[in-house]
């Protein structure tokens, strides 16, 4: 049964006019494009053939190497300069995917202010800069927004390449509503300091997501769930890597747990729902943290407090903690 066209790569004959039998090959337009493994190379993913001048913020895997694009890999390769965080992980990541890694520098947090102005030299110099954290995208903690402004005061091109984040990641295991969320970071590691902080995000009407160390997870889950109130909670830990592992439950509970089961190993994303519908505190509730409050600290200090952890007007709390401690006074 004659064919009705010919299969991508099948051969065909014709004869030419001296009577030769002349062989072509048939190819589709994404040939010549094809892995080792038989998989195709979308044409978006090609390695470019130039890269243009700048800075390029590149996303690096949160736990499983693999996790990292073609095109990361293709300008960590042809980088001239690759700041990081720490040279030791970065080298390793490159190390993993046989690239070499003898441009590595230092630049964090602690080495800005120094590190910073050698970066822009060679940004300055026309050289291609590549910025990547230890894990995930950079500018979440980390200074990189700093170097970021600084090339656009400058003039200098920046690019960003998208890829893994422990908070999207977070968010999308979570199982919780993701039309709205805020992203609020690490807690201050003091008590006060803390409550005072969450207490800034007790109205926001959006699923947070927090990274917090192990140690401190039980401490920060108990002030969460005095503030927040028992909102349904995630615990994430070891994302994408073998022992990955997701712990739902309200506030109260997960804190109890970690209470009793000791600092989880790995590293901690924390994904908290928004306000509950009758989150509102009562007066019993108000009463009771002003008591509290007020064995520690003056009238203001403990109105301030409570406002910030309630998002009631100080005012009426001043007042309110004014009545309860002339009832404390013999």
């Amino acid at each position: 049964m004659a064919q009705a066209g010919k299969k991508r790569g099948q051969e065909s004959h014709r004869k030419t006019e001296n009577g030769e039998v002349a062989t072509s090959v048939s190819r589709s337009a994404d040939d010549g494009r094809n892995m080792r493994d038989g998989s195709r190379l979308p044409e978006a993913s090609k390695p470019q053939q130039s890269l243009e001048r700048g800075l390029y913020i590149v996303a690096t895997p949160i736990g499983n190497a693999a996790d990292i694009t073609l095109r990361a890999l293709d300008v960590l390769r042809r980088a001239d300069v690759i700041a990081c965080e720490d040279t030791r992980v970065t080298g390793k990541l490159l190390h993993i995917h046989g690239l070499e890694h003898g441009r590595l520098v230092s630049y964090h947090e602690h080495n800005a202010d120094k590190a910073g102005p050698r970066l822009m030299e060679h940004l300055n110099s026309g050289e291609i800069v590549a910025l990547v954290s230890d894990a995930g995208t950079p500018m979440i903690n980390d200074p990189g927004y700093r170097l970021a402004g600084e090339c656009r005061n400058a003039g200098i091109p920046v690019h960003a390449l998208p890829g893994a984040s422990a908070v999207t990641n977070a968010l999308v295991l979570a199982g919780l509503p993701t039309d709205r969320f805020m992203y609020c970071g690490f807690p201050p590691p003091k008590q006060g300091k803390r409550r005072t902080w969450l207490g800034g995000f007790a109205q926001v009407d959006a699923t947070l997501v927090f990274l917090e160390s192990p140690q401190r997870l039980a401490a920060s889950l108990s002030d969460m769930a005095d503030i927040f109130g028992p909102r349904p909670a995630r615990v994430l830990r070891e994302m994408t890597k073998m022992f990955e592992e997701v712990r739902p439950g309200a506030l109260d509970e997960l804190a109890r747990h970690y209470e009793q089961a000791g600092p989880p190993k790995g590293e901690v994303t924390l994904v908290v729902g928004g306000p509950l519908a009758d989150a509102a505190p009562s007066e019993d509730d108000i009463d009771a943290r002003l008591r509290a409050a007020l064995a520690s600290e003056s009238v203001r200090e403990a109105a301030a407090r409570i406002a910030a952890e309630t998002g009631l007007a100080r005012r009426d709390l001043y007042n309110r903690a004014l009545a309860i401690k002339a009832e404390q006074t013999p």
